[in-house]
């Protein structure tokens, strides 16, 4: 009785447990048996989450190299992304489900035997490939097969909402006029020297409202203090020591750098013939072509004959006699596996025979920094474990060969020669450094180790006006010259507009009533010079406009800002002049001619197919936002939090 009233307790605390965890979701030990939401009947299940989730990130980290964590996902909008296209997947299916769209099981085949992971090394569809890859995926075959059924359903409506939209024509040619468009521009830079008057010396007041009021020029950037010790193979060398005898293999390694026979630089040219050879020799010798003319004379380069730097032993047979040559030339007709050969030597370079005793320096340096870095490898474990065991950058430098030093370091500027800072390994933890880190030991592309402590963040700091007075009376005058330049383009800008209206005042009108607006490049050598300016405005017509022809909206004219041909592009009739202020820069633009594209001409035709398909697809588009978003407010949207956050700390 005992027994059985034990084995009945344990039953009822058990029940009673279970009824317990299913308040608390138990339905989450199995996915697939809770949806994250639906739209409409149709449902989207957490294994599909899942799996997408997964799915996005994964490829996110082939792309990148780096792993990614769900809370570095969720900074990108992955999952919202992701969920975005489920629910609007799901919208799709439900409207299919509710018209009766679907595909036949032909369809399903074919679409499952694309699928380049179900192939086997045949190229074919592979059934054991299929199974493997969907046991994988945690999917049965059923279970792939509906999804791929839905997918193609959902495809099908997809082409059948947007598959008859094509941009219409008359936005295609107007686009592609836009594009097409060409202009013909005149354009000249003011420059200080043009400037009539001088400019006065500011006083005291004047450039102490100048440094106010332009502070974020004469603000001192951050500066991080930073302490640090390092040891570099370069710095570890001078105390390696090396015996005569490791320095004597070395040498005896390296034999082939400081020992080498007499080279020639060969090139050669292989002739049909005996007789073609000797002729060819013959009107080399006379003076009449050289062995250059004569190799373009068989169809091929220099390059095409040129052996390179070669030994009389790698010639072969052809070496005698070309190593016979006391200066470059051509030899004689050569016997060669390939026919006969004529062998031009281009350089002549002498045997090198470098003594031990010469090359001992040179040896022991190369030597030394490469045994320097292979102790390094060793001694960055000892700095490591002093550094874990709490001694200070300080002790470190104190016990150990690593060097101590301090930095003031301002992102972006160039380092001194020989400073830490000219590594870019160094720079990035000196940028990434905060406050409290723990000095690790890090390494450096040359085989180096170091350590780096932040001491103290110098935040950006207006310097004081006395510090930086000159500078200010400096940047006070360009901007002077700058305000003096831009007041003298609008000056000049309203004189050449009134003498370009004068002048049209006294230019006989065309027959149809209209005046025509001509550039010089309009004019053929035939025609008439143009009349003479008004003689009221003679300074208009004497300044040094440069022209630039028939200028394309994405084109760009050298030495000039790209602003000066934006601005031409926003100008409406010819004749108009503008001030462009780029880069520090004052320029007057004046439109001379706009150039209407012709559509008819094969490039016109490019671009405008290219047109058709990014204006087609960017409409296609938006209509069908519109239909997934109208067949999302029909069905109706739930989603269920709690299974999406399940979902989510899966991926942790």
């Amino acid at each position: 009785m005992r027994t059985h009233g034990k084995s009945t307790i344990v039953w009822v605390l058990m029940g009673l447990m279970v009824l317990g965890l299913g308040g608390f979701g138990v339905t989450s030990f199995s996915s697939g048996s809770t949806a994250i939401g639906s739209v409409g009947d149709t449902k989207v299940t957490a294994d599909e989450y899942l799996r997408a989730l997964r799915n996005q990130i994964n490829a996110i980290q082939q792309q990148t190299g780096q792993p990614v964590t769900m809370a570095q996902a969720r900074e990108m909008g992955v999952p919202q992304a992701v969920r975005a296209q489920l629910f609007t997947g799901a919208a799709l299916q439900d409207q299919a489900n509710r018209i009766g769209v679907s595909v036949g099981d032909d369809r399903v085949r074919d679409a499952i035997g694309s699928i380049s992971a179900f192939r086997g090394p045949n190229g074919n569809f592979d059934r054991t490939a299929y199974s493997e890859v969907l046991r994988n995926q945690q999917m049965s075959e059923a279970q792939f097969e509906r999804m791929i059924r839905d997918e193609e359903s959902r495809l099908l409506l997809q082409r059948a909402v947007v598959g008859g939209v094509v941009a219409p024509k008359p936005m295609v040619d107007a686009t592609a006029h836009w594009i097409l468009e060409t202009r013909d521009v005149s354009w000249r830079e003011l420059t200080a020297d043009q400037l009539t008057n001088a400019i006065t010396e500011p006083d005291e007041e004047k450039l102490k409202a100048w440094h106010s009021a332009n502070a974020d020029r004469f603000t001192a950037p951050e500066i991080r203090k930073i302490s640090y010790v390092w040891l570099t193979p370069e710095m570890l060398a001078p105390k390696i020591e090396l015996d005569e005898e490791a320095l004597r293999q070395v040498y005896e390694s390296q034999s082939d750098t400081y020992r080498k026979p007499e080279r020639r630089f060969v090139s050669r040219l292989v002739m049909p013939s005996q007789e073609a050879a000797e002729e060819a020799k013959a009107r080399i010798d006379a003076g009449e072509l050289s062995f250059e003319d004569l190799v373009e004379q068989r169809g091929l380069t220099l390059e095409d004959a040129e052996l390179g730097e070669m030994t009389a032993e790698a010639l072969g047979n052809a070496g005698e006699a070309v190593f016979a040559l006391q200066d470059n030339g051509v030899t004689e007709p050569i016997q060669t596996n390939l026919g006969p050969a004529l062998f031009a030597v281009h350089a002549i370079l002498a045997p090198v025979n470098i003594p031990f005793e010469d090359a001992r320096d040179e040896l022991r340096g190369e030597a030394a920094l490469d045994r320097a870095a292979r102790q390094l490898q060793d001694l960055s474990h000892d700095f490591e474990d002093m550094l874990a065991g709490g001694s200070s950058l300080e002790q470190v430098a104190e016990e150990t060969e690593m060097e101590l030093g301090q930095i003031d370091w301002v992102a972006g500027a160039a380092p001194e020669q020989g400073s830490i800072a000219g590594y870019e390994d160094f720079r990035e933890q000196a940028a990434e450094v905060s406050e409290g880190d723990f000095p690790t030991i890090l390494h450096l592309d040359d085989g180096g180790v170091f350590a780096l402590r932040l001491d103290e963040i110098v935040p950006p700091t207006l310097r004081p006006f006395e510090e930086v007075r000159d500078e200010v009376a400096e940047d006070w005058k360009r901007g002077e010259v700058h305000r003096l330049l831009l007041a003298l383009a609008d000056e000049q800008r309203l004189q050449d507009a009134a003498a370009a209206t004068a002048q049209l005042a006294t230019t006989p009108p065309a027959s149809n009533g209209a005046v025509p607006a001509q550039s010089p490049a309009d004019l053929g050598d035939d025609d008439a010079a143009p009349e003479p300016a008004p003689a009221a405005a003679p300074n208009v017509i004497a300044r040094d406009w440069k022209a630039a022809p028939a200028i394309s909206r994405d084109g760009w004219i050298d030495t000039v800002p790209q602003d000066v041909v934006t601005r031409a592009f926003s100008m409406g009739d010819p004749g108009e002049i503008e001030i462009v202020d780029a880069e520090n820069r004052v320029f007057l633009v004046r439109l001379d001619a706009v150039h209407q594209a012709d559509l008819d001409t094969p490039d016109a035709g490019r671009i405008s197919g290219a047109v058709t398909e990014r204006l087609s697809g960017s409409m296609q588009g938006d209509i069908f936002d519109y239909y997934a978003r109208e067949a999302q407010r029909l069905g109706g949207v739930e989603v269920n939090q709690s299974s999406i956050n399940t979902v989510e700390t899966q991926v942790q």
